[in-house]
């Protein structure tokens, strides 16, 4: 495993993760134009076998001849298990490895997978001259066997960055009675993913990655999609993938804070700051209207100013000092 050589932002913003086909270049052209966090140009299930091969040069002329700013550029692999894999990487990491910010693995079942992708990524950035360490890996969890290992594959390289619900392939894995990718089965009174989600999130927390949900693939169904993404933004997750460019926006959207709280969490930065410094007393809690304050009201305040910085909201409320 490998070091990088100087610090790696990791925890990108992916409020919104745009799967494009890496075979069409008209999608690839238009993705460049719309407000996702993230966009992956796929190899793997939007490809078809055929269009594999040329799709990696194509990736690599969007990447090295596009426009991404402001995007975190990934593209995703084929898995370890299909005899594309190795060549998918070494096509896009030698082509386009400088315009290049991750490379997402599906169907990660072990920690041994995750490791040799690492090894093999160190090889080519020594051979090109690149700087060792700076790619980054996602992982994508979509299986029982990738669940139950889950913890495992999290600590497994240095580059990890995100842990990602493939909820498909998931379903079909353990014989879910569903035909509605991220929708509830019929028959079952709660909710179904929780277990999943709640695995993958604490996984990915313990090791200060991010945890991002998958598609929801009734792509006209917006309100189907914020009701799926609400769920995992609820648990903590820090985005969901988007299959359709009428889900960006949903996506960006639900997984923000409200202005109120935005405002509430820097307001309660700016109290408990004040409150603990020499002239505000050197108190360990204070109030803040109604509200008593205190290291832990930081910690929780920290999450939700954080997700709001990163969308570049704004404050339109103004800590006072009480009594003046």
């Amino acid at each position: 495993m490998t070091t990088p050589a100087s610090p790696v932002n990791r925890l990108r913003p992916r409020r919104s993760c745009l799967a494009v086909p890496g075979s069409n270049p008209r999608f690839l052209e238009k993705a460049q134009g719309l407000p996702a966090d993230q966009v992956f140009l796929d190899l793997e299930d939007a490809c078809a076998p055929l269009a594999k091969p040329e799709a990696r040069h194509t990736i690599v002329k969007f990447l090295n001849e596009g426009d991404w700013t402001g995007k975190t550029r990934v593209v995703r692999v084929n898995d370890w298990t299909t005899h594309w894999t190795y060549r998918d990487v070494v096509t896009v990491v030698e082509g386009a490895g400088q315009n290049l910010d991750c490379i997402m693995l599906p169907k990660v079942q072990n920690a041994e997978q995750v490791v040799a992708l690492d090894l093999l990524l160190t090889q080519i950035e020594k051979t090109m001259g690149f700087e060792v360490g700076k790619i980054g890996i996602e992982a994508q969890i979509e299986n029982a066997q990738g669940l139950n290992n889950v913890n495992a594959i999290a600590q497994a390289s240095p580059r990890l960055e995100t842990i990602i619900f493939g909820p498909a392939d998931f379903m079909a894995s353990i014989n879910m009675k569903s035909l509605v990718v991220g929708e509830q089965p019929p028959g079952y009174p709660a909710d179904a993913y929780h277990y999943i989600l709640m695995k993958i999130l604490m996984a990915a927390r313990a090791n200060d990655l991010q945890a991002i949900d998958g598609p929801y693939l009734q792509i006209k169904n917006v309100d189907g999609y914020r009701e799926v993404a609400g769920r995992a933004a609820a648990l903590g997750f820090d985005g969901k993938w988007v299959l359709h460019p009428g889900q960006v926006e949903a996506a960006n959207e639900v997984f923000s804070p409200s202005q109120a709280d935005y405002d509430h969490a820097e307001l309660i930065l700016d109290a408990y700051e004040w409150c603990t410094s020499e002239a505000g007393g050197k108190k360990g809690s204070a109030m803040l209207g109604d509200e008593m304050i205190d290291e832990a009201s930081r910690k929780m305040a920290l999450v939700i100013a954080g997700k709001g910085r990163a969308a570049g909201m704004r404050r339109t409320s103004k800590f006072e000092i009480p009594g003046n």
